[in-house]
């Protein structure tokens, strides 16, 4: 799921002033703590082959967060996809792969416990 800022619904506006708000965004309470992640991420990443070998082959964490900068495309195990740009607010329930496709800086809010599972499966493929 992905929004715009122009689609988020105005809640305050003042001059001066305007306050946002998306409800039913996702819901946390299934997992542990939340991490906070920041991703500087070059366009041609894919990070599929990464993910072989855990359920799915696809991240099993979802996501809250903000692209600061550029473009990703977000594949899911239903076959869905959707792209993420500049300036759109996300959330990437669990069975995900991520590729980007233009030089990306992503804000992600993650259950920390199940995204470093994620991350440390991930390092060990790139150790071969």
């Amino acid at each position: 799921m992905r929004i715009s800022k122009s689609d988020i619904p105005v809640k305050i506006e003042v001059p001066g002033a305007t306050a946002r708000q998306q409800l039913d965004f996702g819901d946390p309470s299934a997992f542990t703590s939340l991490g906070a992640e920041y991703f500087s991420l070059g366009a041609g990443t894919d990070i599929a082959p990464l993910l072989e070998g855990l359920t799915d082959d696809a991240c099993h964490a979802p996501h809250w967060g903000f692209m600061i900068s550029g473009e990703v495309v977000v594949a899911y195990t239903d076959g869905t996809e959707e792209t993420c740009s500049s300036q759109d607010l996300f959330y990437w329930p669990a069975g995900h792969s991520v590729r980007v496709t233009d030089d990306a800086e992503v804000i992600l809010f993650s259950p920390q416990n199940e995204h470093t599972a994620v991350m440390d499966h991930m390092l060990a493929r790139i150790a071969g």
